[in-house]
């Protein structure tokens, strides 16, 4: 007969072999169908995961969006790059239906987001994961805790399970040896880590990483951007990185959107724009000071502003 801590190690065994499983992809009530599933309906989905035409947006008088247009493919990972408050954050927000557009349509898996009811936009957004830019770490709750919260929230898992499955997301992001702290004892760079590993707990079908390279030590970046791009094709998923960092993010995605002035002014792979002849995108990929887009933000002339005669 077995002793009990053989039956015990057996079970363990088991348990990280089922975990390992749901680590590529979970099984829950609202999930996805199956990849064999999906793959039977495939013929009569879109090949883009989002379309975005004509899009209109502002904040009040200043507008942000003047009808962008643009498609991101299933399977890919793909970089909107751009300047401080060219709209990057705020087109996830649209995306994700926190905002409304003022005119055009975004469409996600097929539905159009700003049509959709509570009910149906919050099923939307089960199947979506999102790095804040900013972390969005729960204050009060331990490192394990934040990273087990979507688990727990959208999941019927037993705690066995989802004890494994948050190990195995710190460690992806190197972290399995913080499960006890709490944010506040957290680094900026930690922080963020902690943050894109809750944004993966649910392995979801559409990630969004709001500048996941901010406040990162060189290696960890590349780690990350390492990371993003190898469970984007593990899972099979479709993945956005909202970001300024030029030299990274063009290693590791498929395609990138250039925003500047309300409008794309630039798209293709990261090759097509690094030969690109355009002005701005000589400007913004190579970080020259000089060129279509100034410094200075518009303002009444200096000598005037400073009543200098």
């Amino acid at each position: 007969m077995r002793s009990t801590g053989q039956c015990a190690k057996g079970n363990r065994r088991i348990r990280l072999r089922l975990a390992a499983g749901l680590h590529c992809r979970i099984i829950q009530k609202t999930r996805r169908p199956g990849l064999d599933t999906e793959r039977k309906f495939m013929g009569n989905e879109s090949a883009s995961m989002i379309e975005i035409e004509d899009l209109h947006f502002s904040y009040g008088e200043k507008k942000i969006f003047n009808g962008i247009n643009l498609k991101i493919p299933r399977g890919k990972v793909v970089a909107v790059l751009g300047m401080g408050g060219s709209g990057k954050s705020t087109l996830l927000r649209l995306i994700g239906g926190q905002l409304r557009p003022n005119q055009g349509r975004i469409r996600v898996n097929g539905q159009v987001v700003h049509q959709l009811d509570d009910r149906s936009l919050y099923e939307l957004r089960r199947k979506m994961g999102l790095m804040f830019q900013a972390g969005g770490l729960f204050s009060d709750l331990s490192v394990f805790e934040n990273v087990a919260f979507p688990l727990r929230e959208l999941t019927d898992l037993p705690n066995e399970m989802i004890h494994d499955l948050v190990l195995m997301k710190l460690h992806a992001v190197g972290l399995r040896g913080a499960t006890e702290l709490m944010p506040n004892e957290l680094s900026g760079g930690m922080a963020r880590r902690v943050a894109l590993a809750r944004a993966i707990a649910i392995d979801p079908m559409l990630t969004m990483y709001d500048e996941p390279f901010a406040g990162l030590d060189p290696i960890s970046l590349n780690v990350v951007a390492q990371l993003i791009r190898r469970l984007n094709d593990a899972l099979q998923g479709t993945s956005i990185v909202v970001t300024y960092d030029v030299s990274e993010s063009l290693k590791v995605v498929d395609y990138v959107y250039l925003l500047h002035d309300g409008l794309v002014q630039a798209e293709g792979t990261s090759e097509e724009l690094l030969a690109s002849e355009e002005p701005f995108v000589i400007q913004f990929l190579h970080a020259q000071p000089t060129g279509p887009v100034a410094f200075h933000m518009q303002a009444e002339p200096y000598r005037e502003d400073m009543e200098i005669p």
